[in-house]
């Protein structure tokens, strides 16, 4: 959980920078957290809108007047440190799962519109579609239960470092429960069998990792529908950039964004600090690919302090 939390900080200022030239010249290359800065001359915020039906969907708060303009930084009011929505949603998902004994996912989607539609609870100007579209469907009248939708974006995996984790808290450590958990979760908002998929095989490598397996075995055992090692082992000997950017895709839609997410996991096994670096410095939706790369490196191998310490409200 706190290196996938870390490898999502990390990101965060670099976060859907498609044109790695501008993240250079803007950030130059991060080895610490950073905060955002405006313009974000990557952002192509001024193509969205989102104007809720009533006050059920009513989730962008202050922060609507920002959609539509150019430059907006999707994150412009984090601070360094500081986790994106998803994350945050995540640490409540931890700490909801600690403060019942439980996963209870009726409990869950009620802390979730809690915080959602309290207008101080968040200050992230970019809200996925996936939230707009749940709280749209909320607004409609919808029961919480069935408000998710067909979303195949790797944001669906953001939560499931900090369900785990919050699942091995209560004791909750048998892989076939922890898997129809996993799944129960991620379906309340992504109802995408790509999601459900990478979801599973997260599940999966943690465990190993968990019984002590090396973590290119047990990409090996669980990542062949993505990649070979073979192919892992190809890749490895390009540019993380001319991987991720040529050979697989920058942006958010799994499949694809789930092998490049397990490629820099691969290259990068005994180097936590490596990983989440390379994983910035690649641009696209590096923020969500963290979920994978931060919360496996950090399992193999542990989040340097360094990191833990600058994150800001971390759930520990």
């Amino acid at each position: 959980m706190l290196g996938s939390l870390a490898a999502d900080a990390l990101a965060m200022p670099v976060h859907w920078y498609y044109d790695t030239q501008k993240l250079d010249r803007d950030y130059g290359r991060l080895t610490s957290y950073v905060a955002p800065q405006n313009p974000h001359s990557d952002s192509i915020l001024w193509r969205s809108r989102y104007i809720p039906r009533n006050a059920r969907g009513n989730i962008l708060h202050d922060q609507i007047k920002y959609w539509g303009q150019r430059e907006i930084h999707y994150h412009q009011f984090l601070a360094a440190g500081e986790n994106t929505i998803n994350y945050q949603l995540g640490k409540e998902l931890y700490l909801t799962i600690l403060k019942y004994g439980v996963y209870d996912s009726d409990k869950w989607l009620e802390r979730y519109i809690e915080c959602m539609l309290d207008g101080g609870w968040h200050k992230d100007t970019y809200l996925e579609e996936y939230h707009r579209a749940f709280f749209d469907n909320y607004a409609k009248g919808l029961a919480p239960i069935d408000c998710g939708i067909n979303d195949l974006h790797i944001g669906g995996l953001s939560h499931v470092p900090c369900l785990l984790s919050g699942l091995t808290e209560i004791g909750v450590v048998d892989l076939d429960e922890q898997l129809l958990q996993v799944e129960r979760h991620v379906r309340l908002t992504h109802r995408n069998q790509h999601v459900s998929e990478a979801a599973a095989a997260m599940t999966h490598i943690l465990y190993s990792l968990r019984e002590g397996l090396d973590l290119r075995k047990a990409l090996d055992s669980h990542a062949k529908p993505w990649a070979s090692s073979g192919q892992f082992d190809t890749w490895t000997h390009f540019s993380d950039r001319t991987v991720i950017g040529r050979q697989l895709t920058m942006a958010c839609y799994l499949p694809e964004s789930f092998t490049a997410s397990l490629y820099l996991c691969w290259k990068y096994a005994e180097d936590f600090s490596a990983g989440i670096i390379a994983n910035a410095y690649c641009g696209g939706d590096n923020c969500h690919r963290g979920a994978v790369v931060g919360a496996l490196l950090g399992a193999a191998n542990g989040a340097p302090k360094k990191w833990i310490k600058g994150l800001i409200k971390p759930p520990l």
